[in-house]
């Protein structure tokens, strides 16, 4: 005879696994935040780039900033994960897209 399921225990595990996923993303931000040196910037001005950046509908804008995101990540690695260090004039010297409002603040 097979052994009943126990449903409520399979629940509180996905429950648990979900609560620690969602943590570890709003970790993870927090710790983007910091590296980009966006944490320098008023509240405000980072939640208007954000919104700025989830409203913009133009894909040549949107790709440039996922290469520039790429470019970023990757300096991270070759640097032992700390890219804070470089500054903004030297991202965007090593190909960074234009701020959220097209702008070049460069």
């Amino acid at each position: 005879m097979r052994k009943p399921r126990d449903f409520d225990a399979e629940l509180k595990t996905l429950s648990d696994k979900a609560r620690q996923l969602k943590e570890q993303r709003l970790r993870q931000l927090g710790e983007l935040v910091i590296a980009t040196s966006a944490d320098a910037l008023p509240l405000e001005q980072l939640a208007g780039a954000l919104l700025a950046a989830v409203e913009a509908e133009d894909k040549t804008t949107k790709e440039g900033w996922r290469r520039s995101g790429a470019a970023f990540f990757q300096v991270a690695r070759k640097a032992g994960g700390g890219a804070r260090g470089s500054s903004r004039r030297e991202r965007a010297d090593r190909g960074g897209a234009p701020s959220a409002t097209g702008e070049d603040r460069a």
